[in-house]
């Protein structure tokens, strides 16, 4: 069989690796080409375009890049009508993925969107185009069936993926001596844009934490230069590349953009506190259009503030610095976080491995007749 997989970012290429290597579990000798990154590519799938020609982030940032994003679009197409794939699997990535649907479905083409797009945070009448155009829709986040039923289109839930990539990289873990010094990991992003807005906030904290190290965990893809011209002039700060979940498991506490990693963080039991700035015209309008009341995906799920969010103006090394000061020092704040993360886990957890669930499910669906 063969598939086309489409992920625009870094968390799309980990979750698209993952169900890369068990589709060819099941299925040896699957033709696999992808949008994504290396890990995809190293899973076993031919990759054609990197994600890091493709993340734009922000209404500002895609309106100015309309015509390279116009012009990737065209190219996927007619990259898909060359290689006529047996289904298009999605991942993600809505603003590109959804346009690619609208095209496919109508062409004759599987569509099967794994992991949804946030649909229920923003742009919910997205939903009337998913119905339309998506033909099989995996979730990963529990409340999403219960949204979507809302709809009257019904969707497979499989658990998170990464519960299983967490628990697997900690079984695997060799136990090591505890650092000379506790570490405060930093998180700031995968995009340039979002590193330049976060990072200088996160290291001003730094100085004053002298007896802890704070490791940023640079990002796949981005040359060390790019950190080095930030992290020149602080004493007690280094980087890390290809190491997040190295650096995770030895961390005292961590300062994290939202996204995937506020997930993994919780997964890793680390407290943590999420940050969040865009430019000031991005955020005036998501603020009006976004309707959850939560930005890191801990919040959501567990449907409370479980760990704090310091979101644009409130983004401050001042406020950084009494936030971290209650979750690397106050025992009542971080059992109360460390508990809530338990639960969170629970909701969280399949009995079968969910990338397994996954490929298993999609591999069904494309074999039977339309």
């Amino acid at each position: 069989m063969k598939y086309y997989i489409i992920a625009g970012e870094a968390s799309g290429d980990l979750h698209g690796s993952n169900l890369v290597k068990e589709i060819l579990k099941l299925d040896p000798a699957a033709d696999i080409r992808c949008w994504g990154g290396e890990l995809m590519e190293e899973a076993g799938a031919k990759l054609i375009k990197h994600y890091r020609s493709l993340a734009f982030m922000g209404f500002i940032e895609v309106i100015k890049n309309l015509r390279t994003i116009l012009k990737n679009l065209s190219f996927c197409k007619n990259d898909i009508s060359a290689f006529n794939p047996d289904a298009i699997i999605l991942v993600d990535y809505p603003g590109f993925n959804l346009r690619i649907a609208k095209w496919a479905k109508p062409a004759g083409y599987k569509v099967i969107y794994y992991i949804s797009p946030q649909v229920w945070a923003w742009k919910e009448n997205r939903v009337k185009e998913i119905k339309k155009f998506v033909d099989k829709m995996l979730v990963i986040l529990p409340f999403e069936k219960e949204f979507y039923a809302k709809w009257e289109y019904p969707v497979e839930y499989i658990g998170h993926p990464l519960v299983n990539v967490v628990e697997s990289f900690l079984d695997q873990q060799v136990k090591t001596n505890n650092p000379d010094k506790p570490i405060v990991a930093l998180l700031p992003g995968s995009r340039k844009q979002e590193i330049l807005k976060k990072l200088p906030v996160m290291l001003r904290v730094a100085a004053d934490f002298p007896g802890y190290q704070f490791i940023v965990a640079m990002a796949p893809g981005i040359e060390e230069s790019f950190y080095s011209t930030i992290l020149t002039s602080y004493a007690n700060v280094s980087s890390i590349s290809g190491k997040t979940y190295h650096l995770l498991s030895k961390s005292k506490a961590a300062l994290v953009t939202s996204g995937t990693a506020t997930l993994e963080t919780a997964l890793f039991n680390v407290p943590q506190i999420v940050c969040y700035k865009g430019s000031t015209v991005s955020y005036e309008i998501a603020k009006r259009v976004i309707r959850v009341k939560y930005i890191s995906l801990v919040n959501l799920i567990m449907d409370k503030e479980v760990v704090k969010e310091l979101i644009q103006h409130h983004f401050t090394a001042r406020n950084l610095e009494i936030e971290l000061k209650k979750i690397l020092f106050d025992e009542k704040v971080i059992s109360t976080i460390k508990r809530d993360y338990a639960l969170l886990k629970v909701k969280l957890a399949v009995q079968e491995n969910a990338s397994a669930k996954a490929a298993a499910s999609i591999i069904s669906f494309v074999r039977k007749p339309i």
